[in-house]
């Protein structure tokens, strides 16, 4: 299979209208950005295929909070990095090769969207902003479908954004309606038939640039 985007290069810049922050202004370092989803299109999956699934994970998130967006110091550079879920989709069905660019998601929705739009047939999973938020009063919800990239305003490293994408030989995944990243890895074992990515990096420290 092959996968591109027309939002952003593999291995390029993520923009920032498909980011949940942007950079921001020395007194506020992030400020709220568009929030939509990037394009995404795809060939040659096998005439078997069934279904896709899609993740993206970033695969650079801080294992401690400590220092994460404080303004009188840095995430170590050295720290050790975790997986963080921005979008799962499972049931994609096979004759969809194409995710228009905010078809998915175009904009933030504080506590999260419970209904988050899809192609037809399509559920979507829970992502990792739930656990984010889950103590600020303001925006503490469940999170699902796509929301972008916010990585620490602080962290000297460039945080790099995997978009998994699966070619299976089942139209519907046996997960339940509330699913994660472990389940839908788990639940495409012994379906895949291809599989392919493309990575997208993104930063807020003003330091590195884009």
């Amino acid at each position: 299979m092959e996968i591109h985007s027309n939002s952003f290069q593999n291995n390029g810049a993520i923009p920032a209208e498909f980011a949940f922050g942007k950079v921001g202004t020395a007194e506020e370092p992030i400020a709220l950005s568009a929030n939509r989803n990037p394009h995404l299109a795809w060939t040659g999956a096998p005439l078997e295929t069934q279904s896709f699934a899609l993740a993206c994970i970033d695969t650079d998130a801080p294992t401690k909070a400590d220092d994460v967006n404080k303004k009188d110091r840095q995430v170590p550079a050295d720290l050790p990095r975790a997986n963080f879920t921005h979008w799962l989709i499972i049931d994609i069905p096979a004759y969809v090769t194409e995710i228009a660019a905010g078809s998915c998601s175009d904009g933030i929705t504080a506590h999260g969207k419970r209904a988050p739009k899809g192609p037809e047939g399509s559920r979507q999973g829970r992502n990792d902003y739930t656990g984010w938020f889950a103590s600020d009063p303001n925006m503490a919800g469940e999170y699902f479908g796509y929301d972008g990239p916010c990585p620490p305003f602080n962290d000297p490293v460039v945080h790099h954004y995997h978009f998994h994408l699966y070619a299976l030989d089942t139209g519907h995944l046996k997960l339940p309606p509330v699913f994660d990243w472990k389940q839908l890895q788990d639940a495409v074992k012994n379906h895949t038939l291809d599989k392919i990515e493309m990575v997208g990096t993104y930063t807020l420290n003003p330091a590195l640039g884009k």
